[in-house]
């Protein structure tokens, strides 16, 4: 199938006003770009690559895509900014992480109180957003069609580059499924041109999640991985051709591997230690594939998946799908057609409420502790808690796999791993897999180890390159860090990093020293598009500190 290059207009390419591109690709590391390259098929990102500086890029400790974007946008880590998975928890109920859980600036607030305009395209967890000076289109973590800032924002993408949806068609298969990816992909780029074009930005962050989901979704279908990256790198030089920025950053939050070792079922280990209790029927914690249930269905998707939706969207979990489906008497007319989640959740599940300990996801990487003065109806004295969570950290370490390896490289305390205002919303105990080889399942199977769902599992490790005429391609990035992106982005255009930043500038790059930014405030979460604000009295509009 021969390949579709999109062009990308601007109507005067030197007077576009951007100067920082930011280009994120969800789950590319080196041995996934590498190959790519070499055949050809990614030049535009290769040539970023080769006629820059870059270097591996280490990602945060759980390198969750939920997570690790927030922090890579906002350079703090979890603990600062408070997302750690794809779910939030209040008390033992959850629901899909958002923007609105996201309590520190992003990178485009920050910009907005300097004077500076952005536009931001299918970054993940960005939506809803909140108002600033530009346009922002929402990425996945959200509806197929996005709430996007300002309003009226996605009509009028309608009408300038089609029909715009965040994810692709899931019925599509073969040849349809690589249209779709190609589709998608030109539709980010003509969407970031034409708003390049209409608000005239200083800075742009344009992402690409379409890399992460072909290794996710199709890893040994090299005609879907290389259409892929294609399309994508097609994409790129599009917008690059459009809008000659002055730096190019190219980032991913993470990078793929695959999975060597087994499935360690973190909750069957717990029951195993007297530490958890199950149960049957309805509700609990979210299924092992919570992903798969998180972003809305597209349109054709069958009468189940319509139902989780529109519980979601009305505020009930998933889990309580399956104890509806019972309630009206479809149940057992459509086991066979519901999926293996919402079935699961009729038979054994984690009791959370009696448990002392368990894991709520298998991706957040660790074990939550049953506290009493913090759960609703917590077993564990706040006495008693240092003792119960030295007893997790000291068993998780002693786990060996069944061909004797260790399975965690480290085990630790929640402290040891974040930092913040929000520590306490995550695991207490951290437990990092054996070199990433251990798939880790919160599921309970009734066995600690089994096959690993999955042929990949995500790392830590991704690629970064700086390039522009603003950056000094002569210094190589020193041990870079995910966290030291958003920094470097705001140094490029002269506005100083927060101090509460946990990542710090790097070298190519010259800017102000960090400064100490008013507090963020969120307020409710109904009202939290309203409220992401600088809240110090002493900023006032014309205070550009």
């Amino acid at each position: 199938m021969p390949r579709q290059r999109f062009e990308c207009r601007v109507r005067d390419s030197d007077q576009s006003g951007l100067r920082t591109l930011l280009v994120g690709l969800e789950g590319v590391c080196e041995r996934v770009l590498r190959p790519q390259v070499e055949a050809g098929r990614a030049p535009t990102l290769g040539g970023l690559v080769a006629d820059g500086t870059a270097a591996p890029l280490p990602s945060q400790v759980v390198p969750e895509p939920a997570s690790a974007w927030p922090s890579l946008y906002t350079g703090t880590n979890p603990g600062r900014h408070g997302v750690f998975d794809r779910v939030v928890f209040d008390g033992y109920d959850w629901r899909p992480a958002s923007f609105e859980d996201v309590r520190e600036h992003a990178l485009w607030e920050l910009l907005d109180r300097r004077g500076h305009a952005s536009v931001v395209v299918n970054a993940p967890l960005t939506g809803p957003p909140a108002p600033f000076d530009g346009a922002l289109v929402p990425g996945w973590g959200g509806p197929d069609r996005p709430t996007c800032h300002p309003e009226g924002l996605l009509a009028d993408l309608d009408d300038a580059v089609g029909d715009y949806h965040v994810y692709a068609d899931r019925d599509a298969t073969g040849d349809d499924w690589v249209r779709e990816a190609r589709r998608l992909a030109g539709a980010r780029a003509a969407a970031f041109t034409h708003l390049v074009d209409r608000f005239d930005p200083a800075f742009g962050f344009l992402a690409f999640h379409q890399t992460g989901t072909v290794l996710a979704e199709r890893p040994e279908d090299e005609t879907a991985v290389a259409a892929v990256f294609e399309a994508v790198d097609d994409a790129v030089a599009s917008v690059l051709d459009a809008t000659d920025p002055d730096v190019v950053v190219l980032a991913s939050e993470h990078g793929v591997a695959p999975v060597a070792g087994p499935s360690f079922r973190v909750n069957d280990f717990l029951r195993d230690a007297d530490l958890l209790a199950a149960d049957a029927g309805p509700g609990g914690l979210p299924p092992p594939d919570v992903d798969e249930q998180l972003d809305e269905p597209p349109p054709g998707s069958g009468v189940t998946e319509r139902l989780a939706s529109a519980a979601a969207t009305a505020g009930a979990t998933s889990q309580r799908v399956a104890a509806a489906l019972e309630r009206v008497g479809i149940g057992g007319a459509l086991r066979g057609l519901v999926p293996d989640s919402v079935a699961r959740a009729a038979r054994e599940r984690v009791d959370p409420e009696s448990s002392v300990a368990y894991a709520r996801t298998g991706t957040e990487y660790g074990v939550r502790i049953n506290r009493a003065d913090r759960e609703p109806d917590g077993v564990v004295s706040p006495a008693e808690y240092p003792s119960v969570r030295s007893d997790v950290v000291d068993g998780l370490r002693a786990v060996r796999t069944p061909d004797g390896t260790r399975a965690f490289s480290a085990v630790g305390p929640a402290e040891q791993f974040f930092g913040g205002p929000y520590v306490s919303e995550g695991p207490d105990v951290v437990a990092v897999p054996h070199r990433y080889d251990v798939h880790l399942d919160a599921s309970l199977r009734g066995r600690r180890f089994g096959d690993p769902p999955t042929a990949y599992v995500r790392v830590p490790r991704g690629v970064l390159a700086l390039s522009g005429d603003a950056v000094d391609t002569r210094v190589a990035v020193d041990e870079p860090h995910l966290f030291d992106v958003a920094p470097t982005v705001l140094a490029s255009l002269g506005v100083p990093p927060s101090s509460r930043m946990d990542g710090s500038t790097l070298e190519p790059v010259s800017g102000p020293e960090p400064e100490e930014y008013a507090p963020f405030t969120g307020g409710t979460r109904e009202a939290a598009t309203a409220s992401r604000r600088l809240s110090n009295p002493g900023y006032g509009d014309g205070d550009q500190r």
